[in-house]
């Protein structure tokens, strides 16, 4: 069993023995016990959704061996939680952390820890690495803040066999992508991610993703995707969802509407559509759900935003040739127009980078830039990609879907962010998601719980990616513990400066040991890179 792993015959001994006592009630301060660390007097929020009640936490090596009343328990340091709450660590169900935690100056992970992230699930979207192998020996060639749990990126996968072509594999190259989804799952993957709103995902028909489904589903994997459509582009938000119901259910596994939102004006107040869409499915016996950031605003490319995919065919360079050919340019820049006007204008979309030698668009919008150059907007989105493209913040959903969707039972929480280094972030998700959430939507505005929060961010997707041993306060659970002081949790990062860290997290436990330790950080980092077992 995978929460088995790792455990020593020591540990195994005192998790028998507690088992024991734990049929006592309450437990018989007659008995001496000792553990490395004891949580006392804090407010418990378990993870399961129940209201919080007051518990102690005794922590042993990397694992959680007792909840209760502990008088008759000593440890090596005791911490006093009166006044605060006590959750298990938050895992991120979608995030772009792999290549912050690849590199030796981010992987710390402390702009995760600040949120109170503990585990992060990567290569999310379709994107990602094939090798998952390679990835793993990577990441952990230095020490790494949190955990991470990899999934097989169906758009690199289609990439790597079939390039960026436009069509339909044959049965052989089928067979290819068979063989790197099974590849990656036997490694120790926890599902298949696709992007079948970006090229080359885009160019995949929902058998060939169900017949890659079916692979991960073997392995007892889940279905994560950025759907195709956020809005109408093509098959429309609804069509979207119906697809990765479509995928849940073929393929035997459970899905998961990723970053879910009604993107664009013309979509505004769809949300209630998707949430019958997915009560209908799980009715039903599908097992389906979403994951979101709870922003008004998503972080894309100016290509994501506004090229169709056609004129992405073949890469970069193919797309750059076209540009040059009138024809081709003409029935471009007809699509842009409409593109942009799904997405509310040109002042609705905020550069967050730039090419080369254009740094004075970032923290600009398009309306700006192109007012400042004389030139219209989409004239202006075609120079700057004609330089090399630029990431924008798109301003493309409002507040009543976004509450609407995050009340669901089935909704997790996720950044969809970098770990980015001071000064590179690129939208306030990444650092200030799980803050913000817990500021704006519970204490502020009531839109939801906090145990119902604290559910989202992990027992529910805890349950959805099979992970056993995490997302709750357990004796036998992986030791990954938040202590947090709600009259301080918020977010500090914003549009213009994203890169600034969460507030509130006065202790962080991962696999036992203090990351954040009264509030500062302490440099010890003990994260790992999971596998599926």
């Amino acid at each position: 069993m995978q929460h088995m792993k790792g455990i020593t015959r020591s540990a195994v001994s005192r998790l028998s023995l507690l088992s024991l006592l734990s049929l006592l009630s309450p437990l018989s301060p007659l008995i001496a016990q000792s553990a490395d660390l004891i949580i006392r007097n804090g407010r418990l929020l378990d993870g399961t959704g129940n209201p919080w009640r007051y518990a102690d936490v005794a922590i042993d090596g990397d694992r959680i061996v007792a909840v209760g009343r502990l008088e008759g328990m000593t440890a090596q340091r005791t911490i006093d939680a009166t006044g605060l709450y006590v959750a298990p660590g938050f895992i991120d169900p979608h995030s772009h952390a792999s290549g912050g935690l690849i590199r030796p100056q981010t992987s710390h992970a402390q702009p995760l820890l600040a949120q109170g992230i503990t585990t992060v699930v990567i290569n999310p979207d379709g994107g990602g690495a094939v090798d998952l192998s390679r990835q793993r020996m990577q990441i952990l060639e230095h020490p790494i803040g949190v955990h991470a749990a990899l999934l097989v990126p169906h758009g690199s996968v289609r990439r790597a066999v079939l390039g960026m072509a436009d069509r339909a594999p044959s049965p052989a190259e089928l067979d290819s992508m068979r063989a790197l989804v099974r590849r990656g799952m036997q490694e120790g993957a926890f599902g298949l991610s696709s992007g079948l709103y970006y090229a080359p995902g885009s160019y995949a028909q929902t058998e060939e993703v169900v017949v890659l489904a079916r692979v991960a589903a073997e392995y007892d994997g889940v279905y994560t995707s950025h759907i195709r459509d956020e809005a109408d582009y093509s098959v429309g938000v609804i069509g979207a969802v119906d697809e990765v119901i479509t995928v849940a259910r073929d393929g035997g596994l459970p899905g998961v509407v990723t970053h879910v939102k009604a993107l664009g004006p013309r979509v505004w107040g769809y949300s209630q559509a998707i949430v019958e869409r997915i009560d209908r499915a799980r009715a039903q016996g599908i097992e389906v759900y979403a994951d979101q950031y709870p922003y008004d605003a998503s972080g894309t490319s100016i290509t994501g935003a506004l090229v169709p995919r056609w004129a992405q065919v073949g890469g970069g360079d193919s797309l750059l040739a076209r540009l040059e050919m009138p024809d081709a340019r003409a029935r471009l820049e007809t699509d842009m127009r409409e593109n942009l006007d799904r997405r509310g204008g040109a002042d609705r979309l905020l550069f967050r980078d730039s090419p080369r030698g254009e740094e004075a668009i970032v923290g600009r919008t398009l309306a700006d830039v192109a007012r400042d150059r004389g030139m219209d907007a989409i004239e202006t989105a075609i120079d700057i990609l004609s330089r090399g493209g630029a990431g924008v913040i798109s301003f493309n959903m409002i507040e009543r879907d976004v509450e609407t969707l995050m009340r669901q039972p089935w909704t997790m929480t996720s950044t969809d962010g970098f770990l980015a280094a001071p000064g590179e972030g690129f939208h306030p998700r990444g650092n200030g998601t799980y803050g913000r959430k817990i500021r704006r939507y519970v204490v502020e505005r009531g839109t939801v719980s906090l145990s119902q929060a604290i559910h989202s961010m992990t027992g529910l997707p805890a349950s959805v990616f099979r992970m056993d041993d995490r997302g709750a306060i357990r004796p036998g659970a992986v030791a990954d513990v938040v202590v947090f002081n709600l009259e301080r949790v918020t977010d500090r990062a914003t549009y213009t400066e994203p890169y600034q860290l969460s507030e509130g997290m006065v202790y962080v436990v991962v696999n036992g040991k203090l990351a954040i330790d009264g509030g500062e950080f302490t440099g010890v980092n003990t994260g790992t890179v999971l596998t599926r077992r």
